[in-house]
C-alpha cells in the first residue's frame, strides 16, 4: 500500500510559477513510476508528466518547456515545477504512483491550481 500526500497548490497570476510536491510512503519509492495528472472542470483527467524509476520522463505537449518533473528518492518525494503558467493550466492536480511489480495504481487527494489575474 502506498500513501501519497500532496502540497503546493494555490492561486497564481498568468506567467507565474508554482511547485507541487508529493511525498510517498509505504513502498520502495525508487521502484515506483511517479506522475502528475490534472483534471479541469468538465474535462477528463489527463497526464501532465511522468517519471520512471530510471529517470525517463514524459510530458504532455502543452506543458513541454514549462513544466519539469523531478524526484528525490532519498526524500521519497516527486515534484512538479510549473513555470510560465497559463489560465488553461487551471485544474486539480493529482499525484500518481504506479507500483509496476504488483500492478497497482495509487492517487493523492488532489490539489487545486488556479491561474488567474
Amino acid at each position: 500500500q502506498v500513501q501519497l500526500v500532496e502540497s503546493g497548490g494555490g492561486l497564481v497570476q498568468p506567467g507565474g510559477s508554482l511547485r507541487l510536491s508529493c511525498a510517498a510512503s509505504g513502498s520502495i519509492f525508487s521502484m515506483l513510476v511517479m506522475g502528475w495528472y490534472r483534471q479541469a472542470p468538465g474535462k477528463q483527467r489527463e497526464l501532465v508528466a511522468a517519471m520512471s524509476s530510471g529517470g525517463s520522463t514524459n510530458y504532455q505537449d502543452s506543458v513541454k518547456g514549462r513544466f519539469t518533473i523531478s524526484r528525490d528518492n532519498a526524500k521519497n518525494t516527486v515534484y512538479l515545477q510549473m513555470n510560465s503558467l497559463k489560465p488553461e493550466d487551471t485544474a486539480v492536480y493529482y499525484c500518481h504512483a504506479k507500483d509496476v511489480l504488483v500492478g497497482l495504481d495509487y492517487w493523492a487527494q488532489g490539489t487545486q491550481v488556479t491561474v488567474s489575474s
